[in-house]
This record gives C-alpha cells, structure tokens and sequence, in this order.
C-alpha cells in the first residue's frame, strides 16, 4: 500500500504538477529549481503548457476516488478475513479520508473566490 503511495510514477506525477503550479503562478517558462535535476530535467514549460485546470482538477478527483475506491476494497478484504494487516487498513481508510477532507476545502475555497469575483464591484 505503501510502495504504491511513493512510486515512482506517483512522484514524477506530483512533480509534474507542482512545476506547472509554480509555473502559471510565477508567469515564467523555467522549471522549478532542484526538483527539474531530480527527474531527468523535463521542462515544466511543456507541462504547463498541455495541462488545462480542468484536466488538473479531473487529474486530482480521479485521485481521490482512487483512494476511496482502494481503501473500501481493502476494508472489505479485512471484513472478509483475508489476510491484512489492520493498520494497512486503517492507513488507507485514513489517506482516504484525508484526500477527501483536502478535496473539500480546495472546493470551498474555489467558490469563495467565485462568490467574492461576483461580487466585486465594476
């Protein structure tokens, strides 16, 4: 369960995604200092540049739900008496739940800007 929260593809996704992050939000085309040496020196520019926020956003659901989806299957391994460790179980209920809260408090904060924008005076 763990191996497949620090693979390697899992890393190089989360790195993807934060070099396109620092990226819009520092308006240049260079990759994050560091972190480009760590992964072969891909460009975040590329990066940036083929992601939409939609597709982060899906990319982040997609995520969570698998999580989710993980962590019931291995709750109902356990119910079942299969063998895993309860503290597996926990772990992932717990990751679940924390991916979940995340998600949640990225949501309101999103339509708080929305509301705010709204109204704004023109």
């Amino acid at each position: 369960m763990i191996d497949k929260a620090i693979s390697p593809a899992s890393i190089q996704s989360m790195l993807q995604t934060l070099r396109s992050h620092q990226a819009e939000a520092s308006g240049k085309s260079g990759a994050m200092s560091g972190i480009g040496d760590l992964t072969g020196g891909a460009s975040a520019t590329g990066d940036a540049q083929k992601t939409g926020f939609s597709e982060l956003v899906t990319g982040a659901l997609g995520q969570v739900n698998q999580l989710q989806v993980q962590a019931s299957d291995m709750r109902e391994a356990f119910d079942r008496g299969e063998d895993m460790a309860l503290t597996d179980v926990v772990l992932g209920m717990q990751k679940s739940s924390l991916a979940f809260e995340a998600t949640l408090q990225v949501r309101n904060k999103v339509l708080k800007a929305y509301e705010d924008i709204l109204n704004m005076p023109v």
